[in-house]
C-alpha cells in the first residue's frame, strides 16, 4: 500500500471514533509501530484534527474536514488578506484561529522560502501583510500590461530608495509575498518584499522582453 493511501485510510478509521493504539494500527496496516508514529506526526503537522501521543493512542477531534481543493494564486491571496484582517480583530479567539489557519495554509503551500527570507517567515506580522496587499492589484496590472512601476521602498533597516522597475512575477513564501523585477537603478534583478513597498505607481512607459532582463533569465540563474 502506498503511504498516501495509508494516510487516507488512517484518517477514515480515526473519524469512525474511539481511541486507537499505535500497535493495533500497525497490525491492521501491516507496518511497524514506528511507521504509524511517523504517519500520525505527518497527519497532525498537516492540520488533520488528531489528538494523541505515543503509547496513549490516537483519536480524531470533533473538527470540520474539508475535501481537497485547488486554489488559484488569486484565491490564496484573498484568503491570506482575509486572515490578515481577522488577525487584527479585538476578539482573541478569532486572532488565535486566524494564526492557526494561516499556519496550516503555509504548511500546505508548495515551494520553499529562499535562505535570506527564513527569519522573516518566522516573525512576519499580520499587520504588515495587510499593508502589503494594498499594492497587489497595481502590481498585477503592471505585470499583465508590461508596464514599468515606480516604487518607493523601505528596506528592513529603514533605508529608503526609489526605483523604476520592470515587474516580472509575484511569489508567495509562507506569509511573505515578494515581487521579482528588473531594477533599472541597479541594472540587475531584484526581489522586493511587497509589505515594504510604500507606494507603487504604474508608469505610462511599456517594456518588452529583452534577453537578460526576462523572468526566464532570472529563473535560469538558479540552475
Amino acid at each position: 500500500m502506498r503511504r498516501s493511501d495509508r494516510l487516507l485510510d488512517l484518517m477514515t478509521l480515526l473519524r469512525e471514533g474511539g481511541v486507537h493504539r499505535a500497535e493495533d494500527l500497525a497490525a491492521a496496516f501491516q507496518v511497524s509501530v514506528r511507521t504509524i508514529y511517523r504517519d500520525m506526526e505527518t497527519l497532525i503537522s498537516s492540520g488533520v484534527p488528531v489528538e494523541g501521543t505515543r503509547g496513549a493512542g490516537y483519536r480524531a477531534l470533533d473538527a470540520l474536514t474539508l475535501p481537497p481543493m485547488v486554489l488559484t494564486p488569486e484565491e490564496v491571496e484573498a484568503l491570506q488578506l482575509g486572515l490578515a484582517i481577522v488577525a487584527e480583530a479585538p476578539d482573541p479567539g478569532l486572532r488565535t484561529a486566524a494564526l492557526s489557519l494561516s499556519d496550516k495554509i503555509d504548511n500546505a503551500l508548495p515551494g520553499e522560502a529562499p535562505p535570506d527570507q527564513s527569519e522573516a517567515l518566522a516573525v512576519y506580522p499580520f499587520s504588515d501583510a495587510a499593508r502589503g496587499f494594498s499594492h497587489m492589484s497595481t502590481i498585477r496590472a503592471a505585470i499583465r500590461g508590461k508596464q514599468k512601476l515606480r516604487l518607493s521602498y523601505r528596506r528592513p533597516d529603514d533605508v529608503w530608495s526609489f526605483r523604476t522597475i520592470r515587474p516580472l512575477q509575484i511569489e508567495h513564501f509562507g506569509r511573505v509575498w515578494s515581487l521579482t523585477a528588473w531594477c533599472e537603478l541597479r541594472c540587475d534583478f531584484r526581489v522586493f518584499r511587497v509589505d515594504l513597498i510604500e507606494s507603487a505607481d504604474i508608469l505610462p512607459e511599456l517594456f518588452v522582453d529583452e534577453p537578460g532582463k526576462r523572468l526566464k533569465d532570472y529563473q535560469d540563474l538558479d540552475r
